[in-house]
C-alpha cells in the first residue's frame, strides 16, 4: 500500500481555494472568448471561426485546464469535507469528477468546427452548414449536462460547507442559494433549449465562486469539520477500497 501525506491543516483550504480561483478565472476567460464567436446562425458562426481560428484554440486550451482544475477542486472538497457526510462527498467527487470528463468532451464539437474550417468550408454551402450545425449542437447538448451535474454536485458540497461550519454561514448560504437557482436554468435548458432560462438565475452565482476562492486563499477555513476529530494525517491510494 502506498500512503501519502495529505495537506496539513494550515494548507488544505489554502489549496482548495486556489483550485477555486484557477477554474473560475480559464471558465469566465473562455466564456468571453466566445461569447460573440459561437453565436447567431451557423453560416455566421462559420465565418467568424474562419476569421480568427486562434480565439477558439485558445478557448479550447482554457476549457481543458478548467476541467483538470475542476477535477483537482473536487479532490481536495472531498479530502476537506469527507468527515461531515462520506457519502455525500463521494458523490459529490464523481458528478465534479463526470462533469469535468463531460466538459473536456464536449471539445469535441468544437474542435470538429475547427476542422471544416482548416478543410476550407464554406459558410454558405448548405452541406458545411449542415456539418456545423450538427457539431455545435453536440457542443451545446453535451454542455447542458454538464452544467446538470456541475449544479447537483455543487448543491452537495455547498451543503456540506454549511453543515460542517468550515467557511462562515453567509458565504456557504449563498453558494447553495444561488445554486439552486443555476440548477433550475439547467433543468430548464435540458429539457428545452427553446425556454431560454433568464439571466437573473445565474447572476447571483457568478461572483461566488470568486469570493470563496479568494476567501479561503486569503483567509483559510478550518480543516476539521465541527464535531469531527480531524485525524486526516495520511491517505491511502493505489488499490480500490
Amino acid at each position: 500500500m502506498i500512503v501519502v501525506s495529505v495537506p496539513t491543516e494550515r494548507r488544505l483550504p489554502h489549496y482548495v481555494g486556489a483550485a477555486f480561483l484557477v477554474q473560475f478565472v480559464s471558465s469566465l476567460t473562455a466564456g468571453l472568448l466566445t461569447t460573440s464567436a459561437l453565436a447567431d446562425g451557423m453560416p455566421d458562426v462559420l465565418s467568424r471561426i474562419a476569421a480568427d481560428p486562434t480565439r477558439i484554440r485558445v478557448f479550447v486550451l482554457l476549457e481543458l485546464i478548467t476541467g483538470l482544475a475542476i477535477m483537482a477542486l473536487a479532490a481536495l472538497l472531498f479530502l476537506w469535507l469527507r468527515d461531515t457526510g462520506p457519502a455525500v462527498a463521494l458523490v459529490g467527487l464523481v458528478l465534479w469528477c463526470a462533469e469535468a470528463l463531460l466538459l473536456m468532451l464536449s471539445m469535441l464539437g468544437v474542435w470538429a468546427l475547427l476542422d471544416r474550417i482548416v478543410a476550407g468550408v464554406d459558410p454558405v454551402s448548405s452541406a458545411d452548414t449542415a456539418v456545423g450545425t450538427f457539431a455545435y449542437g453536440l457542443f451545446q447538448h453535451t454542455r447542458d449536462l454538464d452544467m446538470l451535474l456541475f449544479a447537483v454536485g455543487a448543491v452537495l458540497w455547498y451543503w456540506l460547507l454549511l453543515r460542517s461550519g468550515v467557511v462562515p454561514r453567509w458565504l456557504a448560504v449563498w453558494g447553495l442559494a444561488s445554486v439552486t437557482l443555476v440548477l433550475v436554468a439547467t433543468l430548464m435548458l435540458v429539457w428545452d433549449r427553446s425556454l431560454q432560462p433568464s439571466v437573473a438565475l445565474y447572476a447571483a452565482y457568478v461572483p461566488f465562486e470568486l469570493v470563496i476562492g479568494l476567501w479561503l486563499l486569503i483567509r483559510g477555513g478550518s480543516l476539521s469539520p465541527a464535531g469531527s476529530s480531524g485525524d486526516v494525517g495520511a491517505l491511502p491510494v493505489g488499490g480500490r477500497r
